[in-house]
């Protein structure tokens, strides 16, 4: 049994890329204590909103 149907894998597994950057980012500056710099928050912003759009988009 799949808990997801196989035409939205490909939407998760890119929305996961706007997570992932976003949880590395929180770790490096957590638990390695190297902080994030205004580059960084830009990306990571771009990232999610990009997140953002394969998730809310309409699709077929």
């Amino acid at each position: 049994m799949y808990l997801h149907t196989e035409n939205h894998l490909g939407l998760l597994y890119a929305a996961y890329g706007g997570i992932y950057i976003l949880a590395s980012l929180v770790w490096l500056w957590l638990i390695e204590g190297v902080k994030p710099d205004k580059w960084d928050l830009l990306g990571v912003t771009i990232s999610l909103i990009g997140t953002a759009v394969i998730l809310f988009s309409p699709h077929r």
